[in-house]
């Protein structure tokens, strides 16, 4: 397992920078670890309340189950989702005879998966986040595959819904598609400047569900050297992607497995931040 360097948390942080980025892919990658080692992450960087959050049973669809957290401190509040391994969503996420079901605020619609998983703790999220944003905190959500699906769809659901809450930042790593182009278009106007979306070359989460589920913007795109790009053309992206798989040639279809792993992306984001 590659190792990186810990994060350095700016409470002072706003707007987009890659710093920030790679303090919240940490805190999206702790979001797999049990409690006590999120609390204990969560103090070494400066937040004094950790709050966590379970589906209280398994979902019917085959997710299963949802965990999250909220860690606080009087300048900063972020809120960070666990995700799954990536075979396992690549499985789920293939299926597309589920309808999808209406989005945040009655914008357009989301992944029938994605929202029942985000409903099972979405509202003890929301009241939490009410609860502690008393001091004029900057609020970030963020997730690594499907918790990338729902840090975005939190954001949504607490600004689409009231619109004085709007989130200072989403950022996901290795995101699924998450809803259809009514509410990517909404998602896009309302978080300008303010959701960034990674992706690391071949990922091969980020390319389901199939249509008509679609992203929401701002691509950030890490190439097969592992340079992140702030935009990546369609023909230079397909050209990229094509030569990540063959650098492998004992395990090319491995690679959209391993481009998905959480670790990869702390080390992508720490290679550009040493560069």
């Amino acid at each position: 397992m590659t190792t990186t360097p810990a994060p350095t948390f700016d409470h002072a942080a706003a707007g987009y920078s890659l710093p920030h980025a790679y303090a919240l892919a940490h805190a999206a990658a702790i979001a797999y670890k049990d409690e006590d080692a999120i609390e204990s992450a969560g103090r070494s960087w400066g937040f004094d309340t950790v709050r966590h959050f379970s589906s209280p049973h398994a979902m019917p669809f085959p997710i299963e189950d949802t965990q999250a957290y909220v860690m606080a401190s009087d300048r900063m509040i972020v809120v960070g989702f666990r995700g799954t391994e990536p075979v396992q969503i690549r499985d789920w996420l293939s299926d597309a005879s589920t309808p999808p079901v209406p989005g945040p605020g009655g914008n357009g619609y989301v992944h029938y998966g994605f929202n029942q998983a985000l409903a099972s703790v979405y509202p003890q999220i929301r009241n939490t986040v009410q609860e502690l944003h008393t001091n004029g905190q900057t609020l970030w959500f963020t997730g690594h595959s499907l918790g990338g699906a729902l840090a975005m769809l939190a954001g949504a659901h607490l600004y689409f819904e009231d619109p004085r809450q709007l989130p200072d930042g989403v950022y996901t790593f290795g995101q699924p598609r998450t809803c259809e182009h009514i509410l990517a278009t909404a998602h896009r106007r309302a978080f300008k400047n303010r959701h960034y979306r990674f992706v690391n070359n071949n990922d091969v989460v980020p390319n389901l569900p199939p249509e008509p589920f679609t992203h929401v913007d701002h691509l950030r795109y890490f190439d097969r050297n592992g340079k992140l790009h702030d935009t990546m053309p369609l023909v230079a992206g397909l050209a990229d992607r094509g030569l990540g798989r063959i650098a492998d040639p004992l395990a090319p279809a491995s690679d959209g497995v391993r481009d998905h792993f959480i670790n990869n992306y702390l080390a992508v984001l720490a290679k550009n931040l040493a560069s």
